[in-house]
Parts: C-alpha cells; sequence; structure tokens
C-alpha cells in the first residue's frame, strides 16, 4: 500500500453529499455556493467609521466692534456724540457696505453703539467747546456786520472818487484809490476771520490768487485789448464796477454759507444712511449757489449802473468760484479751491503771454486761441471761459465733496 503523503488531509477529498433540495451540503455555511438562492448573500465586512478632514477655517473675533473700537479709540474719546464718530468712520473710508462686516445696517448705528461703549467720563466735551450750528442772534448780528464792510469801504471810496471828480487831481485820486482798497482788503480779511466763511485750516495761497482775479476783473479786459493791438502802450482804464458788486455780494454769500451749513448739519442729524445724507445735501449746495446768484446779480447791476463798465457775466461767474472755493474751505477742504483759482489765473496769465510770444518769429500760431475767443466773444471772452471754467469744476466737485458726512463735523 503506497505511503500517503504527509500533506493528506481527508477533508479537501471526500465526497459530499446531497442535502435538502438535492444540492450538495458542505457543511460549513462560509463554503457555500454565492449563487445558491437558499443562502443569503453575505455581509460585507465593517469598515472603520471615516475620520473627517481637520477644517482650518479661519474665525474672526467675536466682537468685532471690539476692534474697531481699539483702532479708533482717540476718535471715540473727543466726539461729542454719535454723528462725530459717524463722520469720522466714514472719513477713514467706512461705508454701510462695510459696517454689515460689524454686524450693523450702517454706519450711524455702528457710531451709536461705539459711542455707547466708550466710558462716560471720556466723552464729555471740553469746557468753553464751540456749539453746533444753531441760533445764536449776537454771533449772526456780529458776522453780518463784518460782512457789510468790504461793500461799505467800496461803495465809500466810488463816492468820493465820483464827487471828487475833476477837483482833485491825478494823484491824489489814486491816492484815495489806494486808500479804499486797503481799507477794503482789512474788512474783507476781518469778515473772512470769523463766521461762517471762516476757514479753520486755512485757505492756503487762495488770497494770492484771488487778488489777481480780482485785479483782472478790473484791468485785465484793457489790458488783452492794447496787448492784442500791438500795446501795451500806457496805463489803461480800470472797470470798477466789478470789484463793488462782489464786494457788496460778500454779506449775501455769509447768509448763503450760513443756510447750507445748518440745514446741512440737520440733514445729517435726520439721516440713517450715508448715501441718505449725500443725496439730501447736493439739493442744498445747489440752491445756496443759486440763492447766491440771484443776490449777486442784481448788486453787478447796480453797480454797473452807477459806474458804467459792464462785465456782469464775468463777475457773476468769479462770484461763484469765491463762494464754493470758500465753502469747501470752511469744511475742511482747502486744496481743490486752491487749485480751481490757480487754474483760473494761469488762463487769464496765458492770453496776453500767448500774444507777446507770438511776436517772435515762428510763433505766431501761438496766438491764434486767443484771436478766435477774441473774436467770438470779445475780450470778456478769455475771463469768461477762465473763472465760468474754473467755477463749474469746482462746484461739481463739490457736489460729491460737501455731500460726505466728515465735511460736516463739528471742529
Amino acid at each position: 500500500m503506497r505511503d500517503t503523503p504527509a500533506f493528506y488531509e481527508p477533508a479537501f477529498y471526500e465526497p459530499s453529499f446531497p442535502g435538502p433540495g438535492g444540492r450538495p451540503d458542505h457543511g460549513d455555511p462560509s463554503m457555500t455556493r454565492p449563487d445558491d438562492p437558499a443562502t443569503p448573500p453575505a455581509a460585507a465586512p465593517e469598515r472603520p467609521a471615516e475620520i473627517r478632514p481637520r477644517t482650518t477655517a479661519r474665525r474672526g473675533p467675536a466682537d468685532p466692534v471690539k476692534s474697531l473700537l481699539h483702532h479708533h479709540r482717540d476718535l471715540c474719546e473727543r466726539a461729542v456724540d454719535p454723528l462725530e464718530i459717524a463722520a469720522g468712520l466714514e472719513a477713514h473710508g467706512l461705508t454701510d457696505r462695510t459696517a454689515a462686516r460689524y454686524r450693523h445696517r450702517d454706519v450711524f448705528a455702528l457710531a451709536e453703539e461705539l459711542y455707547a461703549r466708550m466710558p462716560p467720563r471720556t466723552r464729555e466735551p471740553a469746557g468753553g467747546g464751540p456749539p453746533g450750528p444753531g441760533p445764536d442772534t449776537d454771533a449772526r448780528a456780529a458776522w453780518t456786520l463784518l460782512a457789510l464792510l468790504p461793500g461799505a469801504a467800496c461803495l465809500a471810496t466810488a463816492g468820493v472818487l465820483r464827487v471828487t471828480e475833476g477837483v482833485l487831481g491825478d494823484g491824489t485820486r489814486a491816492l484815495v484809490t489806494v486808500v479804499g482798497a486797503v481799507l477794503a482788503c482789512l474788512a474783507l480779511r476781518a469778515c473772512l476771520g470769523r463766521g461762517p466763511l471762516r476757514a479753520p485750516e486755512g485757505a492756503g495761497r487762495a488770497g494770492m490768487y484771488g487778488c489777481w482775479l480780482l485785479s483782472y476783473a478790473v484791468y485785465g479786459e484793457e489790458l488783452l485789448a492794447q496787448v492784442m493791438t500791438g500795446g501795451p502802450d500806457g496805463p489803461w482804464d480800470g472797470t470798477p464796477a466789478p470789484l463793488l458788486g462782489l464786494a457788496a455780494a460778500v454779506a449775501p454769500a455769509a447768509w448763503c454759507a450760513h443756510l447750507f451749513t445748518v440745514h446741512a448739519h440737520r440733514k445729517l442729524t435726520g439721516s440713517r444712511a450715508l448715501e441718505e445724507f449725500g443725496a439730501g445735501v447736493r439739493p442744498l449746495l445747489l440752491a445756496a449757489v443759486t440763492l447766491f446768484l440771484g443776490a449777486l446779480l442784481p448788486l453787478l447791476y447796480l453797480a454797473d449802473l452807477g459806474l458804467g463798465g459792464g462785465g456782469t457775466p464775468v463777475a457773476a461767474a468769479l462770484g461763484v468760484l469765491f463762494l464754493v472755493a470758500r465753502l469747501l474751505a470752511a469744511h475742511g477742504l482747502p486744496e481743490p479751491g486752491t487749485v480751481a483759482l490757480a487754474a483760473a489765473c494761469a488762463v487769464e496769465a496765458g492770453a496776453p503771454a500767448l500774444v507777446l510770444a507770438a511776436r517772435l518769429p515762428g510763433l505766431e500760431p501761438l496766438a491764434q486761441p486767443v484771436n478766435a475767443l477774441v473774436s467770438a466773444g470779445g475780450t470778456g471772452a478769455v475771463s469768461a471761459l477762465a473763472c465760468g471754467g474754473a467755477a463749474g469744476g469746482l462746484l461739481l466737485h463739490a457736489a460729491f465733496a460737501l455731500s460726505r458726512a466728515s465735511a460736516h463735523t463739528r471742529t
């Protein structure tokens, strides 16, 4: 008998006997066929639960207003009301959209919470601080009187020159004119030092440019006419009517600026969104400029009747330029007005300079723009273009700059 190998296992070779149903019974359930209908399918082995990847999403601070308060603590400590905080936040670039990051509907609501979080001792206004725009009869009477002085000085000078015509010599009349001009300048400086036309941060070089524009309004047209005819040939006659009308319009300008400031502050108090405030201030600015023009044009017409010389449209454009530039300076924005005044001076000075430069050989084309402008509208067209263009551009800029809440904070 052959020896059985050592690895022989009988269970691997023994036949299976049929079980119930006529199919072989393997005995071990694990050995059944997978296509056996009587046998349930084998359950899938259990897999360990998946471990979710660890998220590294960054979360903001639990109290975002606290970080904003820390960043603008100086502003919140100096503020005497939530409106100052709202204006300061807007000046730093915060809008109603960015206020949503701090869980507030607008900048005003955010400013109210910042103001409420400051300790009471830190938000007490300093003693004797200036109040906001409001009824103050004595103060209004004081700056109204100062605003009348420039016109009174010019009117008195013009009256003296008219009465003494043919009586005083040319030297004496020139002295009277110089004295009257100095008095008018001193009165104008006193008027601009207080009241609604006062510029807290100064007006820079705007005064120098304003003196040039006023001088050109009196003597510029005659100078340009002499330059274009081969001159200048000697002294030229001035037209003092624009100067008298503009000096008399200082008082209406002060009142228009006062009304604009008061109504803009009321609009700021009643607004609940920056866009709402801006949309309400722009009509106020246009109304103030229109009201000023309504007072300036009759004054220029009366000055023209008394002294002659014309120049009413140019003087009207110059008056609007002065008013808008001073409004911006009074609200802490002197740079745009200075730039506009400088641009008008450059155009007025460039016209006679181009005509003189065209006398050089080969430079004749330089005078063509000035010749075309004078041919179309006379010598006053240069001033009208300079002052009118500068006034229009500055008014457009002021419509956006003065519609910001930060331009109406109380200093």
